[in-house]
């Protein structure tokens, strides 16, 4: 069974970066795509960013695009997620999961306990 496990939220002035990570257990990390989703108080979970199996390919909402960076290293079994230039609206519980497609929402079946990241203006 995957266990995911998050840290690196925490409270960041607007502007500022954070880095959150993601520690993978229970199966081979590198057969399966990752990825982060958010969800902020009365607001659907939204899908934020996800990485391959082999960390070839990525995928980006248009929320985070150019701001935001997935990545992995298997030999640590941890994923990431650099947080740059935050934004108030970037304020939410991050979630790790573990799937098998990097691009599809749907697609991820597992999931950490998630990480509060918090943006103040």
């Amino acid at each position: 069974q995957v266990q995911l496990v998050e840290s690196g939220g925490g409270l960041v002035q607007a502007g500022g970066s954070l880095r959150l990570s993601c520690r993978f257990s229970g199966r081979t990390f590198s057969n399966y795509a990752m990825g982060w989703f958010r969800q902020a108080p009365g607001k659907v979970r939204e899908f934020v960013a996800g990485i391959s199996w082999i960390g070839a390919e990525t995928y980006y909402a248009d929320s985070v695009k150019g701001r935001f960076t997935i990545s992995s290293v298997y030999i640590s079994n941890t994923l990431y997620l650099q947080m740059n230039s935050l934004k108030p609206e970037d304020t939410a519980v991050y979630y790790c999961a573990a799937g098998w497609s990097y691009s599809d929402p749907e697609a991820f079946g597992s999931w950490g306990q998630g990480t509060q990241v918090t943006v103040s203006s």
